[in-house]
């Protein structure tokens, strides 16, 4: 039966003579989306990979920031990261791309449309309002 170290080694994760591991952000993504499937809990995902829960949360929470990219979800998922910032000056005629003609929020079974010229501030207080916490 394959041991822990060696389960780990084989998914990309190094793990060196005194037992510390440096883990690959592909491999803390995968991990990370594990916990965003229906049913999945923290606690038994790092029981899983060896892992503290907390170590698992704080991966989860820069995934949450944007600072961890995780793999498309298959199916539903708990969250999708949110960027949402205001262009400072006007970008170079030639670059211009028309705006959008709407945006779309979704938060369970409540959406929410706007015009495609909502500044990015009015949409992330919006977010923030609906519990997304951009």
């Amino acid at each position: 039966m394959e041991t822990t170290n060696e389960f780990l080694t084989r998914l990309g994760v190094e793990v060196s003579q005194t037992g510390n591991r440096r883990w690959p952000d592909r491999v803390k993504a995968r991990i990370v989306a594990e916990t965003l499937l229906p049913g999945a809990t923290v606690n038994d995902v790092a029981r899983r990979y060896d892992l503290r829960p907390n170590q698992l949360s704080a991966w989860r929470r820069m995934a949450k920031d944007g600072d961890l990219v995780l793999p498309a979800p298959e199916g539903e998922a708990e969250f999708a990261p949110l960027v949402v910032f205001d262009v400072e000056g006007a970008p170079p005629a030639e670059d211009v791309k028309p705006a959008p003609s709407a945006v779309e929020i979704m938060v369970g079974s409540v959406a929410v449309r706007l015009d495609g010229t909502t500044p990015a501030s009015r949409i992330a207080e919006i977010v923030r309002a609906l519990g997304g916490g951009a």
